[in-house]
């Protein structure tokens, strides 16, 4: 992996508030470089707002829905490098309300690549989230990444679209895009107590029992938030190298478990194994069984994990018990 002077760039991120986002900053920061974070709403609970590293960075307010915010914010800021994480990225809100998940995840997603278009005079870099569940349902697993994207349900649909919008910039402008395929990202700063990881882990921090929304069965890959940020910077500065623009390439573990296998993960790293789940056994529009292959990754990026399903939990724990103020 080249050197990239990052002290010298000048990096746009969207969604920084959110899980990814928040740890971006932290590494971009640590490398030095200038940061702009576009900012739709101020959440003081956010870790970006909590951690104070907001006062470190360029808050500019606006909307990936409002092609004006992302020209100003490029333009005047001379962008460089853009980490595109901003999106609706909760599949049960999705469901309830698909047109505001469309108009995050796929008018936020043209505005950001056309925008990044028309300054292509300074804009090198354009790493693009997109999701497992670009991918749909597969009869063939793991995941790789030639495999056709054919979401069905509004959230699946939505990240299609976010990886083929991606593609066809690059196809048709040469815009240096490249994409980001991840599992199920946890770590500490996610507030979307519905997920599984940060629901489980505050029901038995207040010695409640977690909810399983479904029968516990359904199999996904998790990714601790460390190794997906550092992922972003390798795809950033392998993008450098002009090699990669237009790929998309997936991030994994490759250790695929069961809901209810990741409860007891934390259950015992808890000690609270006496608490037994509450599974819900709901109907739900989600896709069964998904998980990827990063053989791609781990040959072209020389990317790999550092952190085990266990080191990832652990630290993520104490991050929730020092932020809801709980002893296990």
């Amino acid at each position: 992996m080249i050197e990239i002077n990052w002290d010298e760039k000048k990096v746009l991120i969207t969604g920084a508030t959110g899980l990814i986002g928040s740890w971006m900053v932290k590494e971009l920061l640590e490398l030095g470089c200038h940061i702009v974070a576009l900012v739709r709403d101020v959440d003081y609970q956010s870790e970006l707002y909590r951690s104070k590293d907001h006062l470190k960075i360029t808050i500019m307010n606006g909307k990936l829905e409002e092609f004006s915010d992302l020209i100003r914010a490029i333009n005047e800021h001379k962008i460089d490098t853009i980490f595109h994480l901003g999106a609706q990225t909760i599949v049960g809100a999705a469901l309830y309300d698909p047109l505001q998940t469309f108009e995050s995840n796929i008018r936020g997603t043209y505005h950001v690549l056309e925008a990044s278009r028309r300054y292509k005079d300074f804009v090198e870099n354009v790493i693009i989230a997109s999701s497992d569940k670009a991918y749909g349902t597969s009869e063939i697993l793991p995941y790789i990444e030639d495999m056709a994207l054919k979401g069905m349900h509004p959230y699946d649909v939505s990240k299609s679209c976010t990886d083929l919008l991606a593609q066809t910039y690059h196809n048709t402008y040469n815009l240096p895009v490249v994409i980001a395929r991840c599992g199920n990202v946890y770590g500490g700063g996610d507030l979307n107590w519905s997920r599984i990881v940060p629901g489980t882990i505050r029901s038995l921090l207040y010695n409640e029992r977690p909810v399983i929304r479904s029968s516990g069965k359904f199999i996904r890959d998790y990714i601790y938030v460390k190794d997906i940020a550092k992922a972003y910077l390798f795809l950033a500065e392998k993008n450098s190298e002009k090699q990669i623009a237009g790929e998309a390439f997936n991030f994994s573990n490759e250790k695929p478990i069961t809901i209810i296998e990741i409860v007891d993960e934390i259950r015992k790293l808890m000690r609270k194994e006496n608490i037994e789940p509450k599974i819900l056994n709901l109907e739900l529009k989600e896709i069964f069984k998904q998980y990827l292959s990063s053989k791609k990754a781990n040959k072209i990026l020389g990317w790999l994990p550092k952190y085990d399903l266990k080191e990832g939990l652990t630290e993520t724990i104490e991050w929730y018990e020092e932020f809801l103020g709980v002893n296990k």
